[in-house]
This record gives structure tokens, C-alpha cells and sequence, in this order.
């Protein structure tokens, strides 16, 4: 791929896994009825963001009722709404909420996606649908070059692990930080480093317990706990 647009036009038209396209397409048609007057988006949802960005967020996947409604990462359901405000109060974000595609929220510096593109049954996509979507994420990667990865749980934690080399010895863990091998990237010179004034090329790999309503309503993630994960991520990308 040779642009995010590129990826993107290809990733709506992906019907790779029919067990999901099924269930995202029968969700757009059945709705809840709270969302009864929406145009649901059904389809891969795309990631989200600054395309310069050097922070780049992972998640799992589309909430049914969520991503699959409204057609943008993390919008629409109690995940998002966990985690855009902490991306405002970390200046990542230009506004605390978001709502819809055209709310006029703007990313600064962060981009936002997923392991899968699709909402799958349950919130449990299978391992060979997670395998179907990875090129995706690796493309992103690859057109993004990030110097912060944040990994929100497990899965993306670990999809992260197996697309970037990390050792097999990384263990997940809410705010371990690794710094993955390699050094800086090898095609770029880091403008947007150079533009904040960072002369340091790490990257780094900073995992995180997913904004999930069952993690953020048990107290497993607290909002000082997700803060201070956006704290270490813009202390690395605009730190000299």
C-alpha cells in the first residue's frame, strides 16, 4: 500500500471472514432500538487519526453497536467514551467526546486502530479472522512508522509482539513499557520528531488494560491509571 487512503479503500471492500461480514452486516440491519433512526456503517471499520502521527493506538475490535454503527474507532459505545477524554486531557485529542464521523473531533499526533475490522459475535473474533486482518494493521505500520505503540489488552498486545519482532518473553501487563529492537525506523528521518523538537528514535511497545465497561466500571482501570498512559506516550514523542 502506498497510502493510508490506499489501505483504507481496500479494507472496505474486504469480505475475507464471512462469519463477520454476516454478523456486521445483520447488525446494520437489525439495529438496537435506541439507534433505530441511524444509517449503521456495516462495513471494516478504518483507523482513525493524525496521518503524522508517532503514537499509535491498538485496540481489539468494532463494538457491534459501536464502530459498526458509526463507522469510526472507538466511537459510540462506553470504550470511546473512557478514552477520548483521556486522549483530550493528554493533548491528543482537540475535544473530550466523540459521537459520530463528523463531529469534528481532530487527533494530534495519535492514530487509532484495531487487530480486527469487523465486529465480531461476542466481542471474540477467532484466531484465524485475527490472522486475516493482521496485514492490515502491518500496513499501517509500515505507512505510519510510529514511535509508540500502546496496546489496549491482551490481544493487541500481542498481535503487536508478533508484527514488530518484540521477544516472546514480553509478558502484558497494564503500564509495561519495552523498548522493541532496531532503533529507529530505517526509511525515515523522524520529520515529526525533528518538528517537536525530539531527537530521540526509540520505539517503544506500552501496554494498557482495554477502556472496556467491564475494566473501567470494576475499578481494574481507573481514569489515573489510563492517564498515566498517555503521560509516558507524550512524554516520549515531544520529550527532547
Amino acid at each position: 500500500m502506498d497510502s493510508l487512503e490506499t489501505l483504507n479503500a481496500d479494507l472496505l471492500a474486504c469480505r475475507r471472514c464471512p462469519r463477520l461480514v454476516i454478523w456486521r452486516e445483520q447488525i446494520a440491519r437489525q439495529k438496537r432500538r435506541a439507534y433505530r433512526d441511524w444509517d449503521y456503517w456495516g462495513k471494516p471499520v478504518p483507523g482513525f487519526g493524525d496521518p503524522t502521527a508517532q503514537v499509535l493506538v491498538v485496540g481489539l475490535a468494532p463494538g457491534a453497536h459501536g464502530s459498526n454503527r458509526t463507522g469510526r474507532m472507538f466511537t459510540g459505545d462506553a470504550s470511546g467514551d473512557f478514552l477520548y477524554p483521556a486522549l483530550y486531557r493528554a493533548g491528543f485529542a482537540d475535544q473530550p467526546v466523540s459521537t459520530s464521523r463528523d463531529d469534528g473531533l481532530t487527533l494530534r499526533g495519535l492514530y487509532i486502530t484495531a487487530v480486527c475490522r469487523c465486529a465480531p459475535p461476542g466481542n471474540k473474533p477467532t484466531p484465524h479472522e485475527i490472522r486475516n486482518c493482521l496485514p492490515y494493521l502491518q500496513a499501517e505500520i509500515e505507512l505510519l512508522q510510529p514511535r509508540v505503540f500502546v496496546a489496549l489488552g491482551r490481544i493487541a498486545f500481542n498481535a503487536l509482539k508478533s508484527l514488530l519482532a518484540a521477544p516472546a518473553t514480553w509478558a502484558f501487563a497494564h503500564g509495561a513499557l519495552y523498548r522493541l529492537p532496531g532503533g529507529r525506523w530505517p526509511t525515515t528521518d523522524c520529520p515529526t520528531n525533528k518538528e517537536h523538537g525530539s531527537t530521540n528514535t526509540d520505539r517503544w511497545l506500552l501496554a494498557s488494560y482495554h477502556p472496556s465497561r467491564q475494566n473501567t466500571q470494576t475499578g481494574r482501570l481507573t481514569t489515573t491509571m489510563f492517564d498515566e498512559i498517555w503521560q509516558i506516550a507524550h512524554r516520549f514523542v515531544y520529550t527532547p
